[in-house]
């Protein structure tokens, strides 16, 4: 993974697969092997907090963050006399979505792509 691919968040920085997982130079890997690969790399981004929306044997799609929860927040605010609402408006603004796509190319390559969100 490139410096510009890693993941931001908690926690160490995922190393690299295993080298068993990687074919002779030059020679493309088998679907078992490029399945291992984008497991071990989803493994990875899970121990840092992100959670699989999709996923396809060569291809996940990541996601960490969450939507605010505004009903039990609007209810909780009428219950505490509008106490509440200070906390809900600073999860409101502070809430963000991050999206990654990975997908494993035939060479074992894991291709990292941000998206919107």
């Amino acid at each position: 993974m490139a410096k510009s691919d890693e993941p931001k968040g908690w926690g160490p920085v995922p190393e690299p697969p295993p080298e068993l997982f990687y074919a002779p130079p030059g020679e493309p890997l088998d679907d078992a092997r490029r399945t291992a690969i984008l497991d071990w790399t989803v493994n990875q981004y899970v121990v840092l907090g992100w959670r699989v929306e999709s996923r396809s044997p060569t291809q996940a799609v990541l996601v960490r963050g969450g939507n605010v929860n505004h009903l039990l927040h609007a209810i909780l605010t009428i219950f505490t006399c509008l106490l509440w609402g200070v906390v809900w408006i600073v999860l409101a603004m502070a809430n963000k979505i991050e999206r990654v796509a990975l997908t494993v190319d035939p060479l074992g390559n894991v291709q990292t792509v941000h998206g919107p969100g």
